[in-house]
Parts: structure tokens; sequence; C-alpha cells
């Protein structure tokens, strides 16, 4: 097949470039980058340097695919003259133009648990708004959105709290139930579903592991030398008050606090505890410790 990616070489990307290339896969990769040619190139792929934003490059980077996987970039959440729902929105567009016009009729795209609605989510709604957008496509593309839970790496954002104040602490934690997954397991549903035969619309919740805030804590802290690491529960106001410090946009960090809030309600999860899949990933937060531990050492 030819296959066509957005996402140049995020964590993702990197362990789905290599899955399809090893399949015998004719695989282009989306990169603003030009730097980023070379290891394209060695990975096996082609580069293809230009803006996601623009659908006429889009278009001529689709154009001879028989599948195409879209991914939403993440964005600066310093930016304060950042509307994040206006520039996803722009960016939907620009995607829904280039499959049309460059006749690709098989989409997978990576969309994000809390996509079902548009309230209650807090940042999450954008992947909501995406959704809908492709939507609109006619009806013989082929959709399906991969709906990733909660990603490992962002656990690294917990980092520099560790090193300071010995703790992980944030508005969701403790004993609060979060579904887990890990970017080689979402590229491996990718792959599945770029080969899959097209047909019609679907979403695919994509899981490695469930486990608690605390229990998350121990595995990490037992990685890091620090076997007594504890996630502690604060506020919704101490957890707002704690990104303004450090210069985030408030605008950013309202969607940030209301996202962790529906964690640590369970509210975000009710749609996907409806469609969880019967088969989880295989790469288990006791795998990712390995990695935080080399990032927290680093």
């Amino acid at each position: 097949m030819k296959i066509t990616l957005t996402g140049s070489l995020g964590n993702i990307n990197i362990p789905l470039i290599k899955n399809l290339i090893s399949k015998g896969h004719t695989v282009t990769v989306i990169s603003r980058d030009p730097e980023k040619r070379s290891i394209i190139d060695a990975l096996g792929a082609t580069a293809a340097i230009g803006s996601m934003e623009d659908p006429a490059f889009l278009n001529t980077a689709f154009s001879g695919a028989d599948a195409v996987y879209l991914m939403e970039p993440p964005v600066d959440f310093f930016d304060k003259e950042l509307d994040i729902a206006a520039y996803y929105g722009e960016l939907g567009h620009s995607f829904a133009k280039a499959v049309l016009d460059s006749r690709v009729r098989h989409v997978v795209h990576l969309s994000s648990i809390g996509a079902h609605t548009d309230q209650g989510v807090g940042m999450l709604h954008f992947h909501h708004l995406v959704e809908n957008i492709l939507k609109e496509l006619p009806a013989d593309i082929s959709i399906t959105h991969v709906r990733a839970l909660a990603i490992y790496y962002n656990l690294l954002n917990f980092i520099p709290g560790i090193k300071f104040t010995s703790r992980i602490a944030a508005n969701y934690g403790g004993d609060d139930i979060i579904p887990w997954v890990s970017p080689i397991d979402i590229a491996d549903v990718i792959a599945e579903e770029l080969e899959a035969t097209a047909e019609g619309r679907k979403f695919r919740y994509v899981v490695s592991d469930e486990l608690s805030c605390n229990e998350v804590a121990k595995i990490l802290g037992d990685a890091i030398g620090k076997p007594d690491l504890k996630w502690e529960v604060v506020s919704d106001e101490e957890e707002y008050s704690k990104f303004l410090k450090i210069g985030m946009a408030p605008q950013q960090v309202s969607g940030l606090v209301e996202m962790n809030a529906s964690m640590h309600s369970g509210t975000l999860f009710e749609h996907y505890q409806q469609h969880k899949p019967s088969v989880f990933g295989t790469i288990k937060m006791t795998d990712y410790a390995k990695e935080f531990a080399k990032a927290y050492n680093g």
C-alpha cells in the first residue's frame, strides 16, 4: 500500500513508520522541518516537507495514497494569543479539503478520550471538533478515529515536581483509576487500521493498562529510586495557580484544569467504559517505567 502520514517524527510516528516499512508499504511522512528529511529517509520512508495548514501541499502529499493518517500536532500552551479551537478547526478543514481533493478513500485519524463530547472535557474538546469536521466528508470515504487514552509520555511532565518536592501533585491522582496507553500500542492500532479494508465510519479506543495513580506512583518511584513516591490530589484552584505561575496562557490553564478534574471525577472515562476494547496493548506501565527512569536520570 501507499500510505501518507502526518505527524513527522513524533513519539507515535517513529514506531508507526517502522511498523509499516517492515511490512513492505510505501510510506510518505509529512514534516514542516527540512532537517527531518535525512532521518525520514534513513527509516526507509519518503519525506514531504511543508505545512499541514496548506491544503494544496496536503493535496499533493495525499494524492495517489491508498490511505492517509491524520493527527493534530501539539501547540504551545504558553502562547497567550492562541485560540486553540480556531487553530484546530482550521487544521481540520485543511485536512478535509485535502482528503476530498486528493480522492483518498481511507482515513485513519488519531483522536482522544473525550472526543465524544465538547462539554466538560477541557482542552480535549478540539478532538470532538475535528472529528465532526471529518464527519462531513462524503460517506464513501472510510474514517476510523483512534481514540487514545492517557499517554505514558505525558507523565514526563511530572519530573520537575518530583525532583523539587519528592511528590507528584495534580487535581487528579490518588486512587483515581486511569486508563493508560503506550505510543507503541497506539502505533500498532493505527497500522492495523491503515491496512484494514476501507469501509464505513467508526471509533476505536486504544489502552495498554488500567492503574490507579497511587499504583503508578509506586511503579515510577521504584524505577527512580524513590519507593515512597506519592501522588497527591490538590484542589483545582491550586492546580490553576501553579500553571499560571510558570507562565502558561490562562485559557490553556483553564482547559487543562477542567480536563484533569474530569479525570478525577471519572466523567471523562464514562464513554470509554461503555466501549472498552476487549484486548489491551502489550506495553505495560512497568515496561514504560524504564523509559521514565532514563529521562528522570538524564
